[in-house]
């Protein structure tokens, strides 16, 4: 299995490894995606191709990337930016805030975890 790392500037895809990307259109809007190739993936969005937000507003510029360890994971963090108002997503271009969001989505998910596991059975 090749594992997911950066070779000559490219995200290199992995079986096991997602990505969640913030790119910025041409319009100055951003989007927030999942994709375990990042540069497959906008150049799909590029084409016309990708999500039906991004049509008719590239080309698209990688602002920002999260590698996640699961596709749960990935879209955890995808669902929590999305639900950020505008600001807060600008905010997340510079990678540590990106980072510390992911750190608290995760935690959260484990918490919740293990209080389910907490739970007595009836």
């Amino acid at each position: 299995m090749v594992s997911g790392g950066k070779v000559g500037g490219r995200i290199r895809p992995s079986a096991d490894v997602w990505f969640v990307y913030l790119a910025r259109c041409n319009d100055g809007t951003l989007y927030c995606g999942v994709a375990r190739d990042v540069a497959e993936r906008i150049a799909k969005h590029d084409a016309g191709k990708g999500a039906r937000y991004t049509r008719g507003r590239g080309p698209l510029t990688v602002q920002a990337i999260r590698k996640c360890r699961s596709y749960g994971e990935a879209l955890r963090l995808e669902f929590a930016v999305k639900r950020l108002p505008r600001d807060a997503k600008e905010a997340l271009v510079d990678t540590r805030r990106f980072r510390a969001l992911q750190r608290s989505v995760v935690a959260a998910t484990v918490a919740r975890g293990s209080a389910q596991q907490r739970k007595p059975v009836e």
